[in-house]
């Protein structure tokens, strides 16, 4: 393993969680919510993703 490793997609995951833990405080109001935070949670962690990989991608060349 190198040590400039591209972890760029751990944000995915990262901000699925994350949009999972804060959907559960809107889950007594609403079940939309709930859904609308994982989503918007996913949403972050792809647009983290695009923009870490772009930078670890200029870094290479």
């Amino acid at each position: 393993m190198s040590s400039k490793e591209d972890k760029s997609n751990w944000a995915i995951g990262g901000g699925l969680l994350a949009g999972l833990g804060a959907g559960f405080f809107f889950l007594q109001q609403s079940a939309l919510m709930f859904v609308g935070a994982i989503i918007l949670g996913l949403g972050i962690g792809l647009t983290i993703t695009s923009v870490l990989s772009s930078v670890y991608s200029r870094e290479e060349e």
